[in-house]
């Protein structure tokens, strides 16, 4: 069993790994953050195409909490005051506004700050990584 949990995001995107770097040094989550691209998927037991769809929470027991839920997770790990926000977004009906939310920004996410056109590719249609 793991000793903390892990957020696995989309390390080809470049929204999602400015806000994941962004919620590193600001927020000091009680995490691991890795790309899903370099997870061992088999053994936090979630699929490729599920975290290819959506940032996922892995708890150090194996629960797997997807989109707006695994970020309340992640502020609700987080220092300061963020776990009072993390808990809201876990409450209806604030939840159901975060999962409209979450998802309008995750099919804009190539729109967004940070964002690339490779953001808004299918996985399978990206070119081969390049690490910086």
């Amino acid at each position: 069993m793991r000793k903390q949990a892990v957020l696995v995001y989309d390390g080809d995107c470049a929204f999602c790994t400015s806000a994941v770097r962004f919620a590193e040094r600001r927020l000091h989550p009680c995490c691991e953050a890795t790309p899903w691209q370099f997870a061992d998927l088999e053994e936090l037991g979630v699929s490729q195409r599920r975290a290819e769809h959506e940032v996922l929470w892995v708890t150090p027991t194996g629960s797997v909490h997807g989109g707006a839920q695994a970020v309340a997770k992640l502020l609700l790990s987080a220092r300061g005051g963020w776990p009072v926000v993390g808990a809201l977004l876990t409450l209806p009906p604030v939840r159901w506004a975060a999962h409209v939310g979450y998802r309008l920004i995750a099919v804009n996410r190539h729109r967004m700050p940070g964002g690339t056109a490779a953001c808004a590719l299918p996985a399978a249609s990206r070119g081969p990584r390049q690490d910086v």
